[in-house]
Order: structure tokens, then sequence, then C-alpha cells
């Protein structure tokens, strides 16, 4: 299954009002849920094949370069910044749980290995990582929204 068809296929699905659909394929497993609010969709797809990891890694950044232009003045005024990004599709927290505080503010100094956030993917919490030393210069995805896989989250001053 190519991106287009998994594109068309959360189309239909946001449009249909159907609240959730499972595909199961060779290695693909794809659960689409909407809300009914407002029919956004949430999507959430794991290969679980090992040798199509680097073919999901190839299709992914289509999306994103699609959404390049909107970027791109925000990318050049923040050149100097390192920008940390999603690995996963899932659901991004900024707390470990409701009643513990945020792992990072802006303004906060991380070290490699500290965990930033957590993303939920499939009732999974995996804690997000720095793999670099700086300081938060700004948060970019609100707490309990989704994201997609490379979505950037955090933008970082290494200096």
């Amino acid at each position: 299954m190519d991106l287009k068809e998994i594109q068309n296929l959360i189309k239909f699905v946001a449009n249909s009002g159907v609240a959730e659909v499972k595909l199961e394929m060779d290695d693909v497993k794809i659960t689409i849920r909407t809300t009914l609010e407002g029919h956004s969709p949430e999507i959430t797809y794991v290969q679980q094949a090992p040798s199509q990891l680097p073919q999901a890694s190839a299709l992914a950044p289509a999306p994103v370069a699609s959404s390049a232009p909107t970027a791109a003045p925000v990318a050049d005024e923040s050149a100097k910044y390192v920008t940390i990004k999603s690995p996963i599709i899932g659901t991004f927290y900024r707390k470990p749980s409701p009643d513990k505080p945020m792992f990072v503010e802006v303004g906060s100094a991380i070290s490699k290995g500290d965990v930033l956030c957590v993303i939920e993917a499939m009732k999974l919490f995996n804690e997000i990582e720095s793999e670099i030393s700086g300081k938060i210069v700004k948060i970019l995805v609100d707490d309990m929204s989704p994201v997609e896989f490379d979505q950037p989250l955090f933008l970082v001053d290494p200096s």
C-alpha cells in the first residue's frame, strides 16, 4: 500500500462518518479513528516487517514536503536552531501523566538522553529522548495533539 492509497483511505473514512476502521495486510496494520465533532482523522500505522522499514521512511517525507512552503519562513528565521522531529505517528503528551509536571518547558536546559515528551501509539507510550544538548526555544505541538512521522516537535538552541 503506497502513501497515496493511505491518504485516499483517510479522506474516505473522514468523509464517511465512520468512527473507526482497521485494515490489516501482509506487513501493514492501519487503524483510522475519526472524532465525532470535527471529522479530523487520527492515524496510526505500524509496519511490522523489518524489511519494510526503509520503505516507510522513503514514503513519509511526501506529506512533509507538501507542507514545506508554509513552514519555510519559520525555518529561515530559526536556521540556527535544531529541530527535534517525531520518530513515530501518535498522540503527543508533554507530561508522563496528568498529575505530573511537564517534561520540558520553553527555556529548559536539556542534555543528550533527557526525556522531552511521550508519544502514544496503539496504547504504547514511547518516551522521546533528546539526541542533543541545548536549550528549548520553542515547543511546536500542543499537548494531547496527534502528530505525524517526521513532524517538528521542538526547536533547540544547541549553543
